[in-house]
């Protein structure tokens, strides 16, 4: 696949969802971690239900530091594994306040340095909290469409990365990350993709195999 053709067909997802941004809830970059970090194994919408009560308890890594872990497991519950993500949670929040003055770093080295933050959560946090995106987070729709669209023949989040950004010119990083993730939620979704409706159908490796 050409550039030229990589870049029409980000252009025609930004066409198709305008308003493509982070679905997760938040007021300031250390509010995103936590939210990134109990989104894991849970909806997004899950976890804006959760954050809410919170936030409103806790709005520092001090915050944290000093709630019990077993009224921060209470509180995150319905977001599962909540006894690991509380203990993450905790951890975290003391490397914030011990070493970064309060306040959540801004590079990726740093951010995977943290317990519960891996590159995944590190790369949504610099695209949505910092607005400076260094690689994209490859989800199971990121993951879905790069192996259908022909993107990436990888199936390790890793690899498939290092292969987006062979290919994805640095000035649509930004994009890709949301455009892919509602794409995947309302068209080519796992099981039955709506490949009749979708708009880059043409350029799609999937579609061309006759795969459905």
């Amino acid at each position: 696949m050409t550039k030229k053709q990589i870049i029409e067909i980000i252009e025609i997802l930004k066409k198709a969802y305008p308003d493509a941004k982070c679905s997760l809830n938040f007021n300031n970059p250390f509010e995103l971690a936590i939210a990134v970090m109990l989104s894991a194994q849970c909806t997004d919408e899950r976890v804006n239900k959760t954050t809410p009560l919170l936030f409103s308890r806790c709005k520092t890594p001090s915050d944290f530091i000093n709630m019990e872990i077993s009224e921060l497991e209470k509180l995150i519950l319905p977001c599962g594994f909540h006894k690991t993500k509380a203990k993450h949670i905790k951890e975290m929040s003391a490397i914030i306040e011990e070493k970064f003055n309060g306040k959540l770093p801004d590079t990726m080295e740093e951010l995977i340095s943290l317990p519960g933050i891996g590159r995944k959560s590190a790369n949504v946090i610099m695209l949505d909290a910092f607005n400076k995106p260094q690689g994209i987070a490859v989800d199971t729709h990121v993951k879905r469409i790069s192996n259908r669209i022909g993107f990436s023949k990888e199936t390790n989040p890793e690899k498939i990365e290092k292969d987006l950004l062979k290919i994805i010119p640095n000035n649509y990083l930004k994009d890709v990350n949301h455009l892919f993730i509602l794409h995947g939620r309302a068209i080519c979704k796992s099981q039955n993709p709506d490949c009749t409706n979708c708009p880059i159908k043409s350029y799609c490796k999937y579609k061309l195999n006759k795969k459905i």
